[in-house]
């Protein structure tokens, strides 16, 4: 693929193509950042979901699970800070009429030093081959460490003005790095202004005796107002996790780059509670066992790095995301944050009610401290769909466009293709989808020849095929064709099922 640009527009088109991806109510030319998910998206995500959830919920005797509300009481997001503080701060350019996230063009600027960096260290690897030694490279190269300062600095000064809200500096600093608008390469910028992004909506039967209610930024909230309910039911001990997938709304004034960032989004979070002082173990346990996670999949470690936070929210006393080189760059793709007791405490506070655990071994009571993982599923959606596609040109001097999902997470596990429409193969293969749909979802195509399928199947991510020939009538054997190596093998009917459990085992991706 040519650029990112274009991997980028590769991404959506076949997306859309293939059903997994179309804009919202598309016929009256559709809704800015919303999206709906097709045929193969919704399986593709929901997938995504079970391999998550089990990962959570099933594998960790002290995780259970929760689906809270999205509506909730209006003081929820008065004691969580929302109210008061979820803003973005926004820039519009003059000329182009655009509107930005001033902090985005900032870190999009620092993205570039970085790239530029690694451009220098990938020419000396080349250079020095094996007898490179990068850490010596970074830390005495005259432009890596020239790249990394600037980079750092940038990054404090915005961080710092930002939390001490000088918005007049987080100007300054655009002007002072020279950031163009994207679209029309113009300087002539507004002032930063903060934009909440709570989607606001009313409860009630008339106007006038309505109820001001929001839509749910984010799932986290619902975990820790139901603290007290999981905990005494569930009988649970300190340290226990609550996991929750949902949907969350944000009112994104500046909404691009596809699923990346939209209006509505589903979150797959975890919240982990655990005992005051034990919590930075714990942060680095769970930012351990998340890139575990991510690595199961095998979309290549080179695709993600932790990203410190320069700036903390209010509630942390630790934040790193875990960043995934998407077609636009390295952006955030999951965060891991120590929460402190912020959010139990706040709640507490505002509604009266205790929120605190009572340890019997050490005889008192305590407000747990909280490990959050939080994941956007769009995003994860993104990442895995956007590795998965390529380009790849075969040995016999073709080429052929691939959609190399994880088996696991494909949405459909395999097709079953009968060689010709007659002689009694439409019967047999019929028959073998019959009887593995109870256990796989399966597609069945008899439509072209038999190398067009292949190809058709491969674009559409289904990890195998299998095919139904004359020699199966004589000896009950069928053609496997897996998608990623394109390698047949010859195996009896009987066996399949065998096959694609032993190949779509969650023990077998999720314990490697």
């Amino acid at each position: 693929m040519a650029n990112t640009q274009d991997k980028f527009k590769q991404v959506i088109s076949h997306a859309k193509e293939y059903g997994y991806i179309f804009g919202s109510s598309e016929i009256y030319d559709g809704l800015s950042a919303v999206y709906d998910y097709g045929q193969n998206g919704v399986e593709l995500k929901n997938n995504i979901k079970d391999y998550w959830w089990k990962s959570m919920t099933q594998l960790h005797q002290n995780i259970v699970g929760l689906d809270a509300a999205i509506l909730m009481h209006p003081k929820t997001w008065k004691a969580s800070g929302h109210v008061d503080a979820f803003n973005d701060p926004l820039i519009d350019n003059k000329d182009s009429k655009k509107r930005y996230r001033a902090d985005v063009l900032i870190e999009d600027y620092v993205e570039k030093l970085e790239q530029k960096a690694q451009k220098e260290i990938s020419k000396a690897k080349k250079r020095f081959g094996d007898k490179f030694d990068e850490e010596q490279f970074v830390s005495t190269h005259p432009r890596v460490v020239k790249y990394r300062k600037q980079s750092k600095e940038i990054l404090e000064r915005l961080a710092k003005s930002l939390t001490e809200e000088k918005l007049a500096d987080v100007k300054a600093l655009i002007e002072e790095l020279d950031i163009a608008c994207p679209a029309s390469g113009s300087r002539n910028w507004t002032d930063v202004k903060q934009f909440n992004l709570m989607f606001g909506t009313k409860l009630g039967a008339s106007a006038e005796s309505a109820s001001d209610l929001y839509l749910r930024p984010e799932t986290a909230q619902g975990i820790f107002v139901n603290f007290a309910n999981v905990q005494k039911t569930g009988r649970m001990k300190i340290p226990f996790g609550i996991a929750q997938i949902g949907k969350a709304f944000r009112n994104e004034i500046v909404a691009r780059q596809f699923i990346f960032r939209q209006r509505e989004f589903e979150q797959m979070e975890m919240q982990f509670f655990v005992k005051p002082g034990e919590e930075l173990k714990w942060f680095d346990y769970w930012k351990a066992q998340r890139q575990k996670w991510h690595d199961s999949l095998g979309l290549g470690k080179e695709n993600y790095r932790f990203h410190d936070h320069e700036k903390l929210a209010h509630y942390a006393n630790a934040a790193t995301d875990i960043e995934f080189d998407f077609p636009f760059g390295f952006k955030e793709l999951e965060g891991i944050h120590s929460r402190t007791d912020f959010d139990l405490k706040a709640h507490e506070e505002l509604s009266g009610k205790k929120l605190q655990f009572y340890d019997h071994e050490e005889g008192e009571s305590y407000t747990p401290y909280v490990i959050e993982t939080s994941i956007g599923l769009d995003r994860m959606f993104l990442a895995v769909f956007s590795a998965a596609l390529q380009d790849e040109e075969l040995e016999d001097g073709s080429s052929r466009t691939v959609l190399k999902l994880p088996s696991i997470l494909a949405p459909v596990k395999a097709a079953v293709l009968p060689l010709l429409k007659r002689d009694g193969l439409p019967e047999i293969a019929e028959k073998i989808v019959e009887d593995l749909k109870w256990d796989f979802n399966i597609a069945y195509d008899e439509k072209d020849a038999v190398g067009r399928r292949y190809r058709r199947q491969d674009a559409a991510g289904t990890p195998f095929c299998i095919t139904v020939d004359h020699d199966t009538k004589d000896d009950n054997t069928v053609t496997i064709r897996h998608r990623d190596t394109m390698e047949q093998k010859r195996v009896k009917i009987e066996n399949l099922k065998q096959i694609l459990t032993e190949e779509l085992s969650y023990k077998k991706w999720l314990s490697a």
